[in-house]
């Protein structure tokens, strides 16, 4: 497959065989069809019968190829499963193609400092478990790296001081960033404002700009509530302090927060059985 994709590469190749589609012909015709040198026409034919796309006999004085097209069948079938994986329904790309139409919209409506600061999102979510399980994730640092990143990303630090006034810290990578040589993903700072075990956490929360300023500060309460089958979780975000810059960020939040639940929903639903699982041994406050 790699030869034949090396050989398919150059453009004069590709216009031989485009010519060979339509039927056998001598290299002679070929190069003036082509309008090109015979030598160099003789020497990209050879490439393609080394790459097997293509084949020659001799007939009298003349050498005629023809095409062989099961390789290229079979190169039209590796690339259409290529294209269906990226199209697969709920995949990455997806989510790729609803953050590029939402921070499209961001960035035409950042056209100076405060311009999202009306902005609240609201997420909802019936989840397994009491209240005091799920607070156990949203405030302990072992079990809440286990889903506060959107798909895809890891937590690579993580400090969460559950009581007013305590310290947060959350940076994230990339899932496949074994090693943190590539760029780190994002990174944000904050303070827990109000602590109500059971009840109600609040904090606010200010991710980093490249250059290490704030990109706005978002307030966040989520308020849980007992039910039959476990805990509602009611969260609310509100936008103050938002920069011209922000705009990447902001358009992310109801895609990433919600994938976010969505992994904090399957968490509790794994240890719904067994409550005293504290998660990985992962140090998150100190591994990068």
């Amino acid at each position: 497959m790699d030869a034949l994709l090396t050989a398919l590469a150059d453009p004069a190749r590709w216009r031989l065989v485009s010519l060979l589609a339509e039927r056998p012909r001598s290299v002679g015709v070929l190069a003036q069809l082509a309008e090109a040198r015979q030598p160099q026409t003789t020497k990209h034919l050879q490439a393609l019968e080394r790459a097997g796309v293509v084949t020659s006999q001799r007939t009298g004085q003349r050498r005629i190829y023809a095409l062989q097209p099961g390789p290229l069948r079979e190169l039209a079938a590796a690339l259409s499963r290529l294209a269906d994986t990226a199209d697969q329904a709920g995949g990455s790309r997806e989510t790729y193609d609803r953050y590029g139409l939402s921070l499209h919209a961001e960035r035409l409506a950042a056209k100076e400092p405060g311009w999202a600061d009306s902005r609240s999102f609201r997420f909802l979510r019936s989840l397994t478990g009491p209240p005091e399980l799920v607070w156990r994730h949203l405030t302990e640092t072992s079990l809440l790296a286990r889903w506060w990143t959107p798909d895809d990303l890891r937590v690579s630090e993580l400090v969460f001081e559950a009581r007013p006034g305590g310290r947060i810290v959350h940076e994230y990578r990339d899932a496949e960033d074994a090693d943190g040589s590539d760029l780190v993903a994002g990174r944000a700072q904050g303070v827990v404002d109000d602590v109500r075990p059971g009840e109600r956490l609040a904090y606010r929360l200010s991710p980093l700009l490249p250059d290490g300023g704030l990109a706005f500060t978002a307030h966040v309460d989520l308020g849980l509530r007992p039910t039959d089958t476990g805990t509602d979780l009611d969260v609310h975000w509100r936008i103050t302090d938002s920069t011209v810059d922000s705009a990447d960020f902001i358009a992310g939040i109801e895609i990433g927060f919600g994938q976010s639940l969505d992994k904090l929903a399957a968490t509790l639903v794994a240890d719904s059985d067994s409550t005293d699982d504290t998660g990985h041994d992962t140090d998150t406050r100190s591994t990068k």
